[in-house]
Order: C-alpha cells, then structure tokens, then sequence
C-alpha cells in the first residue's frame, strides 16, 4: 500500500483522555492540514459546527454527550462527512448503531498507528483527495491532478488522477469499481481499453499491471 498525506484536509478528534487525545493530535499533525481536538462530545459538536472538518474521528464512551449521540446528532444534518470511531469495548449493540448512522470505520482501543491509518484511508475511499507515493517514488498529487516522476510533472486529466488514486489505496480495482467510480455506472468495454491504453502512455513504463479478466493494480 501506498503512503498518503492530506495536506488539504481537516481533522477533528473528540476524546476525554488526555493522554489519548495529545497522541492522536501528534500523530495526525503529520498527515493533515489541521488537527482540532475536543475533551468531550459537547465541544466536539460546537467545534464540528464551528469548523467543519473533513474528518471527525469520536471516542464512544465520553462525559456529558457520548460518541453514538455525537453521530446522531451530526447525522440529522451531514450525511457525508466520515467518522470514525474508538472505543475500549466490543459491543454488538454499539456496532449495530453504527452502522446504521453510516459510521465509516470502527476501531478498538488502543489504537494502533497502523490501524488508525487503514481507518482513515477506509473512510476517504473513493475520494479524490490526498498525496500518494506510489511505485519508485513517483507521487501522485491528486487535487492537482499531477503525477512527478523523477523531478518531471505529468498532467493528469480527473479520470486517470482518480484511477491513479483508486489504485493507490486498493489492492485490486476492478472493471466494477471502474465503471462505478470513474463513469457512473456505464462504462464500455472499447472506452476502458482507450482510457487504460492512452494512460498507459502518460506514464513510466510498468507501473500499472492487468489482472486477466478481473482489473488492475499498482505492479
């Protein structure tokens, strides 16, 4: 998988343990343009209304208001904006309301970078957002809709930058997840092989490798 930053993006991170929050607040600072931090889900709602960030990652069990309030509350006015969130406790009741408040990543306490970071790219999938580091060390910029390779810019149109993206931040991106992503739904046979073969040509040699009958990936 590739590495990412989102220099663009904001992130807001509701939790009561101090301890905890600082850490999330040190380690996020590196991959996002700002990160705002609230001590309970009473501040965290003002803050969410105040700064609207693109991301909120909420503790579940918290004074005052706790997380599954927080998501509700949210949710009857913004439908779009990811959440994701930490809980110390495995609960199928919790998980159930989730769910169904459109949560977009569930992580268990304590939180490892690693997790963290598969949590926040699972629920910036499909964005066209963010800095990539793909094969060689060739980056993709895709607000930009730049590829650099060895100090040479590639312009990108938003199809192939959101492709180059899909690819970044999946193992395998099927002909499905093409059609879906990049074309709503149509997509022909002839207009995936031109898309792919004039891509292709933009590109360093190798990067992008067929997987017979199912997709592409980063080779």
């Amino acid at each position: 998988m590739s590495e990412m930053t989102y220099p663009l993006k904001t992130v807001l991170c509701i939790e009561d343990d101090k301890g905890i929050l600082e850490g999330l607040e040190n380690t996020l600072k590196y991959y996002f343009k700002d990160v705002f931090t609230a001590v309970d889900g009473k501040e965290g709602l003002e803050k969410w209304k105040k700064l609207k960030p693109d991301l909120i990652i909420c503790d579940i069990q918290m004074p005052i208001l706790n997380g599954i309030e927080v998501a509700k509350t949210i949710r009857e006015y913004d439908h779009k904006t990811p959440i994701i969130m930490l809980t110390a406790y495995s609960n199928e009741k919790y998980l159930i309301e989730l769910i169904n408040l459109n949560i977009q990543y569930f992580i268990q306490k304590p939180a490892s970078i690693d997790r963290l970071l598969k949590g926040i790219k699972t629920a910036f999938k499909g964005e066209s957002s963010g800095i990539f580091t793909l094969k060689d060390g060739n980056v993709l910029d895709v607000e930009k809709q730049i590829l650099t390779c060895k100090d040479k810019e590639i312009l990108l149109s938003h199809k192939e930058s959101r492709f180059l993206a899909l690819l970044a931040t999946n193992s395998l991106v099927t002909y499905e997840m093409m059609e879906l992503e990049l074309w709503n739904g149509q997509m022909s046979e002839s207009a995936r092989k031109s898309f792919i073969r004039d891509l292709r040509k933009k590109l360093p040699q190798n990067l992008i490798a067929n997987v017979s009958k199912r997709g592409f990936k980063l080779a």
